[in-house]
This record gives structure tokens, sequence and C-alpha cells, in this order.
């Protein structure tokens, strides 16, 4: 990831959403030459000479302060998530050569393959650039379409833009594929110099206009919970709430879990999911002297 261009990009699209009425200007009328806020007008808000911040907005975050940093994110008024980012891309910037060659793990503990097992919902653990690393049957079986695919790692995010399968099995396919991208974007400032993470926003650049099409709005977020609607080949449509959890002991690991209202249509489903896979392997023989 070019540092420079993405806090560039990022500075510019979040200072032209903004009005001149949102951050307490006067609007003295007329027709503005600029989207959303001048550059000027933002540096005034944020306490700093317009040379300052034309130079942030060039890209350059080499030895900025906290503070400023602080004072930025006021006046751009960013969200806990794109604050965190603009932090990312600053300590990025000026991180050691040591700090960048560190990589985030793939590898699920044991302890981890336990505790999915032993659950009764479906979970499962991915990590920054979306790879299914590890799940319990039932989770293996809510996403049974990205197995198909036998080449490589199964990736939820180039199932959705690669894989036509992707826009069936997501229900609101549009809202799923932006979140995905920002989180992927948020996941790029943290990690940049995971190849593995470089390569897969290259790939889907390159092989899906739809990508290209959410990565240039330069959005940022972090899976924490929500809803997911799916349809099943096997069940139907499901409605199913998530919970994440980043794994502290391993950095770069997330846990997931999904659950149905109880009673709901969506939970006799998965339910009857459950009995399928429990079903299947069953009928599946021994291999004898296994």
């Amino acid at each position: 990831m070019d540092t420079r261009t993405e806090v560039r990009d990022f500075l510019r699209t979040r200072r032209e959403r903004l009005t001149p009425q949102q951050i307490g200007l006067p609007d003295f009328g007329g027709v503005r030459r600029v989207k959303g806020l001048r550059r000027e007008e933002l540096a005034l808000v944020a306490g700093m000479s317009v040379d300052y911040y034309v130079r942030l907005e060039r890209g350059n975050l080499s030895g900025v302060s906290e503070s400023v940093l602080e004072s930025l994110s006021r006046a751009l008024r960013l969200d806990d998530v794109e604050h965190a980012h603009l932090f990312d891309l600053a300590r990025t910037q000026n991180a050691s050569a040591t700090a960048r060659r560190r990589h985030p793990t793939n590898r699920v503990r044991p302890n981890v393959l336990r505790m999915l097992d032993a659950m009764t919902a479906p979970a499962w653990v991915r990590n920054g650039r979306s790879d299914f690393l590890a799940g319990n049957a039932l989770a293996r079986a809510l996403y049974a379409p990205l197995f198909l695919d036998p080449a490589g790692t199964p990736n939820t995010a180039r199932f959705a833009f690669l894989d036509p399968r992707g826009k069936e099995f997501w229900r609101d396919w549009h809202d799923v594929a932006g979140d995905m991208v920002a989180v992927l974007r948020a996941e790029a400032a943290r990690s940049p110099y995971d190849r593995g993470l470089t390569d897969l926003i290259g790939e889907l650049s390159t092989r899906s206009a739809d990508f290209r099409q959410c990565w240039a709005a330069h959005e940022v977020m972090r899976h924490r919970t929500g809803l997911k609607r799916v349809h099943h080949p096997d069940v139907g449509d499901l409605d199913l709430t998530y919970e994440t959890m980043e794994l502290v002991t391993d950095p770069g690991l997330v846990f997931v879990v999904y659950s149905a209202e109880p009673g709901s249509p969506s939970d006799e489903r998965l339910q009857l999911l459950g009995n399928l896979t429990a079903t299947t392997a069953a009928a599946v023989p021994e291999v004898e002297g296994a």
C-alpha cells in the first residue's frame, strides 16, 4: 500500500463530504467551486496553518504529533473507526524498519479449535484479509458455497466479488460488499506489509469492477456486531446476528459467532442445517485402520 496516496485520498474524501454549516462556518451563498470544504476552511477549524494542512493532505504525516491528529480528526468529524484509521496511517508512515517486518499470525491454536468444536452455534475464525481459517461443523455448513472452489484458502472477499454464487448467497450483497472493502482498507492501514493482503487487494482490483468502485470510496469499518442475511442453498433464507471478538493472544485473528432469534424461522432453519450436517457426518463411512 502506498501510504502517502492513502493518506492523501482519505483526507480529501473526508474533507469533501463536509459542508461549512456542519462545522459552524457561515455560508455566504453563491456557487462553490469545490466539493465540500475548502482546504483553508478545514485548516481554520483544525487550528493549523493552510500550508501545514496542505502538507498533510499531500500525504505527508511524517513526524506529526498525536495532538495534531486529534485536532484533524475532530475537524473532519471522523467516527471511531475513521479516527483509528488515521492514526494507523500515521503510525505506519512513521514506523521503524523492525515494526514494518511484523506480520499477523494465521495459525489457529488447538485451544481455539476446541472452543469452536464445543460451540453449538456457527463459529469460525478469520484473519484481517477475510480468510476462513477454521470453523466448527455448523459454520462450515453455513458457508458451504465458499468451499466449492478447491483452490487456496477459502476467502469471503474473493467469494463475494469473484464468484457468481456470492451475490446469491448474501441477500443484501451490495451492503456486504461495501462493508468487506471497508474492512480490507482499514486492515491495509494496520498491516501494510502483509503480502497476502496486498496480493488479495491487487487481485480484486484487477478482476472486479465492483471492488474498484467500492475501493474508490475510501470507507473504513471494523466488523463488531450486526446482521447477516444469507440464502443457503439447502435451507433457504437465514437472518443471523453476529458478534466478533479479537483474539488478544493471536493478533490479527477474529472469532466470529452467529445466532438466530429463538423460535424464529431462521432459528428453525439453522437447526435443520445442523441436523443435515450431523446426518451427513454420520453417513460418512469410517476408513478401516484409520
